[in-house]
């Protein structure tokens, strides 16, 4: 199903508008998952109380998240309203939404613990996550341009929605990234005696075909092996795959004998913000630092504190004062 020629043609369409390849995945994944639960019948012969009842069976039987459903209904949006031309018109759709979880998050005692179980590459991978709060795929995806040590700030570029944004760079971490950043060119210049080099966003490999020879440019997580890029059809190499991470934190999460505790990528990102918070920084702030769009999705941690806002102390503390 995934290489038909349906779904060819609308990947096709996709990359006509210039969208990222992660859309790309994304859009493509739900139109599939779509025409499956339809049992396989063409999209054009489908409408609106399909993708209305597609939707329910998401929000019904999987039971999937909010924003899951909005993702699955703008990639049907694309499907009918730009691909095949045949507009939705305005769905009738209420979002069922499941009781909010609160996100696990790590003290800094247990932040250290499990980067104490870490060396090199894997330590600095960690310590970014949770120095600048970034998310993984974020993270691999920097490159030597990204980093500005003089300003100790960190550009994530084309980060979820498709923002740039800027972020804190600890100084600690000058002399982990110069390593890394040292190897990763290393490797660089022996791909580029063989005419390859890091993978390059968008169009920019075909608009400065030697754009891959520049420093700036080299991922500073290097995958170890070359690989073709899904777009252009050109040997190149990418960044680290987040699979490796995600086993060296599982490792040390046991090691730091915290295996009792939901720890993942995200943890780290969750934990940055929190602790943030805690010591103060004003929620607007911790927003920007986040790249969330709105500042609803940066307010749920402060109720990870335990208070409506950091720093607000319960009444009865000023009772207690005044005795």
């Amino acid at each position: 199903m995934g290489s038909s020629p349906f779904l060819n043609d609308v990947r096709s369409s996709i990359r006509l508008r210039g969208m990222s390849l992660r859309t790309e995945k994304t859009y493509l994944y739900w139109i599939k998952n779509f025409i499956h639960f339809h049992n396989r019948q063409h999209p054009s012969v489908l409408g609106p109380d399909h993708v209305m009842a597609y939707l329910g069976y998401l929000a019904a039987h999987r039971q999937v998240a909010i924003n899951t459903q909005k993702v699955a209904l703008n990639s049907l949006a694309y499907l009918y309203n730009v691909y095949l031309q045949q507009p939705l018109g305005d769905l009738d759709f209420k979002f069922a939404s499941r009781p909010r979880r609160l996100p696990e998050v790590l003290s800094t005692s247990e932040v250290a613990a499990i980067l104490g179980q870490m060396a090199g590459r894997d330590k600095l991978i960690f310590s970014l996550l949770f120095g600048a709060g970034l998310r993984i795929t974020e993270c691999l995806r920097l490159r030597v341009k990204d980093f500005d040590f003089t300003k100790s700030a960190l550009t994530v570029r084309d980060g979820k929605g498709a923002k740039d944004r800027v972020t804190i760079l600890s100084p600690t971490l000058r002399p982990a990234i110069e390593f890394e950043i040292n190897n990763a060119l290393t490797i660089q210049q022996s791909d580029n005696q063989q005419g390859v080099g890091p993978s390059m966003p968008g169009v920019l490999g075909k608009k400065y075909p030697s754009a891959y020879r520049q420093p700036a440019w080299m991922f500073i997580f290097p995958s170890s092996s070359l690989c073709r890029h899904p777009i252009t059809g050109s040997i190149c190499r990418h960044h680290l795959h987040d699979s490796v991470p995600r086993k060296a934190l599982r490792q040390a999460v046991i090691e730091s004998e915290l295996s009792h505790k939901r720890i993942t990528c995200h943890t780290f990102r969750h934990s940055f913000a929190t602790e943030l918070l805690r010591n103060g920084q004003d929620i607007r702030t911790v927003q920007e630092l986040l790249g969330h769009f709105d500042v609803k999705t940066t307010q749920i941690y402060t109720h990870v504190l335990g208070q409506h806002f950091a720093g607000t102390t319960s009444p009865l503390d000023f009772i207690a004062e005044t005795r």
